[in-house]
């Protein structure tokens, strides 16, 4: 891919207080979309506090496209019922990577983004320089739904022959 600028790996690590839609629980899982790009994670049975700590991994050829996370509950003889949705801005990210940073002392905070009325940050998200690299740890709140957030983690990579962020 040309207009390739790097890779986005994204770990949905887990969900918390997830909406209830079986009986007394939900079998979730995530739904990740971006610019055509869509990947899921496992399912995870009879919970509505799921520990995924899937990896995915997207390609990423225009920053200013969010990320959209949705959440499902598997069933098996109907429509899958949807638990809700969160985007992710990687701007503030992209915008720690194009600082150019080096050999900071490990778990440096590099910049911290505060929850508002125009992200799905339940709580304040920081990068932190992690051995080389940068990672964003995030509480998103779901919308369209009466309650649950999902922790995820993103990490650039820059695979050889992309034009990259810099």
């Amino acid at each position: 891919m040309e207009n390739l600028l790097g890779l986005l790996r994204l770990r949905v690590r887990r969900g918390i207080n997830l909406a209830i839609r079986d009986t007394r629980s939900s079998d979730p899982y995530v739904v990740v979309t971006m610019s055509g790009q869509k990947l899921k994670t496992r399912v995870i049975n009879d919970t509505c506090n799921p520990e995924w700590n899937d990896e995915l991994t997207l390609s990423i050829t225009d920053i200013n496209v969010p990320i959209n996370l949705a959440v499902y509950d598997s069933d098996t003889f109907t429509a899958d019922d949807k638990m809700g949705e969160a985007e992710i801005d990687i701007r503030p990210y992209v915008e720690c990577l194009r600082m150019g940073l080096e050999n900071l002392p490990m778990g440096t905070v590099i910049t911290r983004v505060l929850p508002s009325k125009t992200n799905c940050l339940a709580d304040e998200s920081c990068c932190v320089w992690d051995n080389g690299r940068i990672l964003q740890d995030m509480f998103l709140r779901l919308r369209n739904v009466e309650c649950g957030e999902i922790e995820v983690q993103i990490e650039w990579i820059n695979p050889p022959g992309c034009k990259g962020v810099f």
